[in-house]
């Protein structure tokens, strides 16, 4: 056999290894990626769900129409959790034994991220952009996971530093349900008071379903509660800070995390949440509308949906951007392993979100700022970066 035809025959051995791996991948076709996701559009933090996943579809609905990636079009599967456990247990199922997702994109919520993860390891599906930002988000095995963002760890512990410095509190307080979600912060704002010097002085745990937060309020009030962490769903967080004012507890800073750093918290009517603090991991899109990412976005988002976008809904097209990034680095022999390699690769400043946004080999969140916000006249305003 002559060296040609030796390295002819090597080189279509290894194309046709790369293409029965290919073949074998899930969720991948001649002509088709299937994404997943397990989110929550009905339930207390469908505020942050429905916007991200309409978020996401403009840019895959774009990229579909140029032709897909490597000539494959992407479906995005989103199945529905209402926040429930049970829910969220059956979507991960038919989404990896009916629909065969390739991958996982912005699932909401820390407990039931937790509990797919339990179904998504073994089978090695990556998991990227969850809309939860739990330090378990990147929990062993970290091969397949993917962050963007800072932890509600990170963002407690630097929203309670920086209300303390800011305006002289000395006793921590954290309202919260009693998930992995609000542990972590409960466990961030005790660590922020820690490193403030200043006393953890009282905690009050609540139901999912929960509207009359008087009782509570009334117990962190006599135990001096002057700063007040937050880790409850969107409509509960607006009740408990107007219901704090109809007390009249002027002197409690409440801060949320990146879970309460919505466009509708802040535009409340009434100036209800003005004075409410959120720390999150990403800049506000309405407070840079006129910068040229975030103004090509909002209009490109309402052409697309005839809509005006909210910040999930920039999360949902930045997570889907970075999503398409991957899977074309990933190159046309697509599998879980090249995507995974891909991802380890990117190095990028988002100017949408306004973070840089660079993972590897043994990082896989993509960044870690916090900024700390304040409503100002029914908007958003940046106080604080760290």
């Amino acid at each position: 056999m002559t060296k040609a035809i030796r390295r002819l025959a090597a080189a279509t051995a290894l194309s046709a290894l790369a293409s029965v791996g290919w073949a074998e991948t899930q969720g991948v076709t001649d002509d088709e990626i299937v994404i997943g996701s397990v989110n929550d559009l009905s339930g207390i933090f469908a505020a942050v769900g429905v916007p991200a996943t309409k978020g996401a579809n403009v840019v895959f609905d774009r990229v579909n129409a140029n032709g897909g990636v490597h000539g494959r079009k992407i479906r995005y599967v989103v199945e529905d959790n209402g926040y429930q456990m049970p829910r969220a247990m059956q979507g991960y199922n038919k989404l990896l034994n009916r629909d065969k997702v390739f991958a996982m994109l912005q699932s909401l919520g820390t407990p039931m991220n937790l509990a797919g993860f339990k179904l998504l390891d073994p089978k090695g599906i990556p998991n990227v952009a969850p809309l939860s930002a739990a330090r378990q988000m990147l929990q062993e095995p970290m091969h397949n996971k993917f962050t963007s963002f800072s932890s509600y760890f990170d963002q407690a512990r630097v929203g309670v530093k920086y209300l303390a410095q800011e305006f002289g509190g000395d006793k921590v307080c954290t309202m919260y349900l009693p998930t992995d979600f609000g542990k972590e912060i409960l466990e961030g704002s005790q660590e922020g008071a820690k490193e403030a010097g200043i006393t953890f002085a009282a905690e009050t745990t609540h139901k999912p379903d929960e509207t009359d937060f008087v009782g509570s309020l009334s117990k962190l009030k006599e135990e001096g509660c002057d700063i007040v962490t937050i880790a409850l769903g969107v409509r509960q967080a607006i009740t408990v800070v107007g219901t704090a004012k109809k007390m009249g507890l002027t002197d409690m800073k409440f801060l949320g995390t990146s879970a309460s750093f919505l466009t509708v918290v802040a535009q409340v009517p009434g100036g209800v949440t003005d004075g409410f603090y959120a720390a999150a991991s990403w800049q506000d899109l309405w407070a840079r509308a006129d910068e040229p990412a975030p103004k090509a976005f909002i209009e490109e988002y309402k052409a697309a949906t005839g809509e005006d976008p909210v910040g999930f809904s920039m999360l949902g097209y930045a997570a889907a951007e970075m999503m398409v990034k991957a899977l074309e680095a990933a190159g046309p022999d697509l599998t879980q392993e090249s995507f995974i390699a891909a991802m380890e690769t990117l190095d990028y400043q988002d100017e949408l979100v306004g973070n840089h946004m660079t993972f590897g080999p043994d990082d896989h969140q993509g960044a870690d700022t916090v900024y700390v916000n304040v409503v100002e006249n029914g908007a958003w305003k940046m106080v604080y970066e760290e």
